[in-house]
């Protein structure tokens, strides 16, 4: 059994690109035939036999905030409460840079907290605001949120701008912003980037936009979106927890 469960344990790793730690792994193989029984420890245990390590995010280098704007910022009114009981209640936004030669590219999202999900994102070679309202437009045209949908962010001027209030008024939704310098508010979109990041960044080197666009449309809207499991989603993907989520409202009007 331990050649099979080395096998399968080693399959998956490498499936997530060296991201996944012993939950993540045990979470998959509970979904397999035959490896209901294995626990994290044990996958643990055989990891470490293994040489395998979940692999080191990059540290944050370069300043995504412009935060010395002067202009009126909204007060937190998240508060870290991270677990939401169903989609389209809370999202949260952020911007990350990622390099393409010797250029930095940025990479706007806002994630759906109740499943994780990535609802919009834009990836462009500045930090105008533009990035973030293509992101938040895509988002609130797929997801047609009810009023009243939070949008938690951090202070920069990309979410302070008129045009981004002006669409948050006119959907009647409410901003949220994060304690300046403090990312632990921040933290569930700072976690999907760092994931993100030691996925398609180690060792890479991107050359041109459109590879870096491809990858992180596989990235995203395959791969995490599909078959990365969550804690906060009691280890199911974004899109399995939405579905199981609307299904369950089916059965009980």
């Amino acid at each position: 059994e331990r050649v099979a469960l080395r096998e399968a344990i080693g399959k998956y790793y490498h499936f997530h690109g060296g991201t996944a730690g012993s939950p993540l792994i045990a979470a998959d193989l509970r979904g397999e035939d035959g490896w209901s029984h294995v626990s994290r420890t044990r996958v643990a245990r055989e990891m470490k036999a293994l040489g395998l390590r979940c692999r080191v995010r990059p540290a944050r280098k370069v300043c995504t905030t412009q935060s010395r704007h002067g202009q009126l910022v909204a007060s937190n009114q998240l508060e870290r409460c991270f677990k939401v009981e169903a989609p389209n209640l809370v999202w949260v936004s952020d911007i990350t840079y990622l390099a393409v030669g010797p250029k930095w590219h940025y990479l706007s999202v806002f994630l759906d907290l109740f499943s994780r999900k990535v609802v919009g994102w834009d990836l462009r070679d500045s930090l105008e605001a533009e990035g973030v309202l293509t992101a938040f437009r895509q988002a609130i045209r797929t997801r047609r949120p009810a009023a009243g949908l939070m949008v938690h962010s951090d202070q920069g001027v990309q979410y302070t701008s008129n045009d981004f209030r002006e669409i948050i008024a006119k959907q009647e939704l409410v901003q949220s912003m994060s304690r300046k310098g403090n990312c632990w508010d921040n933290a569930v979109a700072e976690s999907f980037f760092s994931h993100l990041k030691g996925r398609l960044t180690e060792g890479t080197t991107y050359q041109n936009e459109d590879s870096l666009r491809q990858d992180l449309f596989v990235y995203i809207d395959c791969y995490y979106a599909r078959y990365r499991k969550h804690s906060a989603n009691s280890w199911k993907t974004p899109e399995q927890a939405e579905r199981e989520f609307f299904d369950e409202l089916d059965c009980h009007p």
